[in-house]
């Protein structure tokens, strides 16, 4: 079970929400298989790490490029968090 509910637009754009009420435990280190390119829509307190860099904290309008592979996570926030996923296959 994902620790998210989503939504395609297609194949290529997908929406999603996480509930400010995810345990902690259900968010964990994984990697995509395609570069994604992430914008938030909204949440407050989420913050987005990838593999040996700090976390950052994540507001609405930042945009995030995730490369295919590279192990990342998002920390639970305070609200609920909405963002738009463009996935790249190459």
């Amino acid at each position: 079970m994902n620790p998210y509910i989503e939504y395609e637009d297609n194949h290529l754009v997908a929406h999603r929400i996480f509930k400010h009420t995810v345990e902690d435990l259900e968010l964990v280190w994984h990697r995509d298989r395609e570069n994604r390119h992430v914008t938030v829509i909204e949440g407050e307190g989420w913050m987005f790490q990838q593999e040996n860099k700090l976390p950052i904290e994540l507001h609405p309008g930042d945009q995030i490029y995730i490369p295919k592979r590279t192990y990342h996570r998002i920390i639970k926030g305070s609200t609920d968090l909405k963002i738009r996923i463009q996935k790249e296959f190459n």
